[in-house]
């Protein structure tokens, strides 16, 4: 069977919203027209990115063996994969740097019942059409609608592993429908921060800091979380994550703590904020990143799963 536009809306999670283009490819987008826009005027590096794929899921429960769909490649940042798992199990990987511009990816399902989660690139932007199953689907049921704001590490940057980012490794325990709003290079920019028609979260996840640590005002993230709270109102669930350790810049560990404590005084201003210690998520020592700075796929999976032990810790 072959998925129409609306069946196939139907098992695509991680998305705001959606156009088809003249060849019947579908586009998803995680940010509204407007924000494109603002990114499009305010960096060509962030407008590049604001558009990708990034930890977007078709998502669905099948007795099928084989799914396949038509895909194009759009726009590449690193290459990274699209990744097929089967009840929690990472079962194929199919890399970025292997794939031409355009073509169709086909995935071999074990028989029976199972979970399927498809995870295309994180950074990269893939479009995708012409979706088929040898049986039928179910789109999978998510829990709370979930906002994840912050730079290239939320985007998924690191592991160079569609599946492997932190935010997707947390998702697969707390089973969040989320939009991931991550975008490499970002920073606390009030500007961005707009009301986004038809949606409304039930919890929002703020990751940022990791690229203005050095600044000397906080005026800037003052102003961020003054704005979000405009939009979203003093009664949403708000969880920030400090900045990550960054082990490119050791002679800066004093500053990087000094802006660590600021940005927890100004959480604690708000009722409605909860504040984790990304200090106390990765171990500090370069085996665990790509670079130093952004986690590689050990970092980003202990990342994700010491987050779920904070988030269920502290009852966010």
């Amino acid at each position: 069977m072959r998925l129409n536009i609306e069946e196939l809306k139907g098992i695509y999670f991680g998305a705001y919203r959606f156009e088809e283009d003249a060849e019947g490819y579908l586009h998803a987008f995680q940010y509204t027209k407007a924000q494109e826009d603002y990114f499009e005027k305010a960096s060509d590096f962030w407008f590049e990115r604001c558009t990708a794929s990034t930890a977007k899921t078709l998502e669905f429960a099948s007795d099928a063996t084989k799914v396949s769909f038509d895909y194009k490649i759009i726009w590449k940042g690193s290459e990274d994969s699209v990744e097929l798992t089967v009840d929690g199990i990472v079962t194929k990987i199919y890399y970025v740097k292997d794939l031409k511009d355009s073509g169709s990816l086909e995935f071999e399902l074990p028989a029976g019942e199972k979970k399927v989660v498809i995870y295309l690139p994180a950074d990269a932007t893939m479009i995708i059409k012409n979706f088929e199953a040898d049986a039928a689907v179910v789109p999978a049921a998510k829990g709370e609608k979930v906002l994840w704001l912050g730079d290239s590490i939320t985007q998924g940057f690191g592991p160079l592993r569609s599946s492997c980012i932190y935010v997707s490794v947390a998702n697969r325990l707390l089973n969040y429908d989320i939009v991931n709003q991550g975008i490499g290079g970002y920073v606390y920019d009030k500007n961005v921060l707009m009301k986004m028609d038809g949606y409304m979260p039930d919890k929002i996840i703020v990751s940022l800091g990791t690229n203005q640590f050095g600044t000397e005002t906080m005026q800037d993230i003052e102003e961020y979380y003054e704005r979000l709270m405009e939009i979203y109102g003093n009664d949403m669930p708000v969880l920030t994550i400090t900045p990550l350790w960054r082990g490119d810049v050791p002679d800066g560990e004093p500053t990087l703590i000094k802006f660590c404590n600021k940005l927890k005084d100004i959480c604690a201003r708000y009722k409605n904020i909860k504040v984790v210690d990304g200090f106390k998520l990765v171990p500090h020592l370069p085996e665990y990143y790509l670079d130093n700075l952004h986690p590689n796929v050990i970092g980003a999976e202990v990342y994700g799963r010491n987050l779920v032990e904070e988030i269920r810790r502290i009852g966010f």
